[in-house]
C-alpha cells in the first residue's frame, strides 16, 4: 500500500511501531501481550488527559453572561464536550476490560466464535472482541432489526 494511503490505528497514534510478527510465531504470545497492553495504556493515558483539559477549560470558562445567546451558546458548547466525554468514558471502560482480557489470556480472539481476531484488527481497534466476520454479521444484524 502506497504511504499516502496507509490507514492510521491506535497504535500510529500513540506512537508505538506496528507488531511485526516472525513466522511460525505463536498467536498472542506474551511479546504480542506487552505490545497491547502498552497501547491500551498509552491510548488511556491520553483519554484521561483529555478529561481534565475538559474539566479544567469548564471551569475556566464558565461564565455567568448577562446575553441569552452567549449563554447558550456557552451550554451548547459545554454538552457537546459532555457527549464526548461520556463517550470517552464508555471507550475507557472497554480499554479496561481489554486490559483485564489480556491479564486473564483471553485477549485477541473473538467472544462469539473463538477464533483470533487478528494483530491488525487489534492495533486497529484494540479494544475488539469479535473477529471480522462476526463483527460483519453484528452489524448485518443491527441493521435489519433497526
Amino acid at each position: 500500500m502506497p504511504e499516502t494511503e496507509k490507514k492510521t490505528t491506535v497504535a500510529d497514534h500513540q506512537g508505538i511501531e506496528p507488531y511485526q510478527p516472525e513466522e511460525g510465531e505463536e498467536y498472542m504470545n506474551p511479546e504480542q501481550e506487552e505490545h497491547f497492553r502498552r497501547i491500551l495504556r498509552a491510548w488511556r493515558q491520553e483519554l484521561m488527559e483529555e478529561v481534565d483539559r475538559t474539566v479544567h477549560h469548564m471551569q475556566d470558562e464558565a461564565a455567568n453572561f448577562p446575553d441569552p445567546n452567549d449563554r447558550a451558546s456557552q451550554e451548547s458548547e459545554f454538552t457537546m464536550e459532555l457527549r464526548t466525554r461520556d463517550r470517552e468514558r464508555k471507550l475507557l471502560k472497554k480499554i479496561d476490560e481489554a486490559l483485564n482480557a489480556i491479564d486473564e489470556g483471553e485477549y485477541g480472539f473473538c467472544e462469539a466464535c473463538g477464533v483470533e481476531i487478528g494483530i491488525r484488527r487489534l492495533e486497529a481497534r484494540p479494544t475488539a472482541t469479535l473477529c471480522i466476520d462476526c463483527k460483519t454479521l453484528d452489524e448485518i444484524r443491527e441493521r435489519q432489526r433497526g
